[in-house]
């Protein structure tokens, strides 16, 4: 089963995944896709207020958070990872369990990149926004680096999120039942 979706005048079909016995998910893989990346960058900096440094977590967001430094001109992006690297300094770590990954991970942030941070204005950038986990766990990241938030953002909300009002998005995502029919 597919789900047809449009963004930044792009149309795709996602195709449904179960989640759960009764949670299925339209599978927006924004990995490969560089008409998408592109078009949806520009339409998410048209939304953004003022910012000096763009975060994400690994790993699908980093296509997008790239072609959003490069539009606005940036030279720096933080990705918080799911791993400790080798050359990471005293990392910051934060616990996250999202709705993709069904499972608790860990992100991590160098002091190297916290840096780029403290007391800036950073923008959170995510594709999809769901439980708002994710979301959380960058939040309290970009906190401890000292950091100030100044929007949360994403392609899409998805179930739920579609209500926030603290998130900017470029379209909303339904979820589906275990038959595929929109909840």
């Amino acid at each position: 089963m597919f789900y047809e979706v449009e963004v930044a005048g792009i149309k795709r079909q996602l195709q449904l995944y179960r989640v759960s016995d009764s949670l299925s998910i339209a599978a927006f893989i924004l990995f490969g896709d560089v008409e998408i990346t592109k078009a949806a960058a520009k339409e998410l900096l048209k939304k953004a207020p003022e910012f000096d440094v763009i975060m994400t977590a690994e790993a699908k967001s980093i296509p997008l958070i790239y072609e959003m430094a490069y539009q606005a001109g940036k030279n720096d992006y933080v990705i918080a990872r799911k791993g400790v690297k080798v050359y990471m300094t005293d990392p910051i770590d934060v616990e996250v369990e999202s709705i993709t990954t069904q499972h608790k991970q860990t992100l991590y942030l160098g002091q190297e990149d916290a840096a780029k941070m403290k007391d800036k204005k950073v923008l959170i950038i995510d594709d999809v926004i769901s439980t708002g986990e994710s979301l959380k766990a960058m939040e309290k990241i970009v906190e401890k680096a000292g950091g100030n938030i100044v929007a949360k953002m994403a392609i899409f909300a998805e179930g739920d999120a579609m209500g926030r009002d603290d998130i900017i998005v470029l379209e909303e995502l339904p979820v589906f039942d275990e038959n595929g029919n929109k909840k």
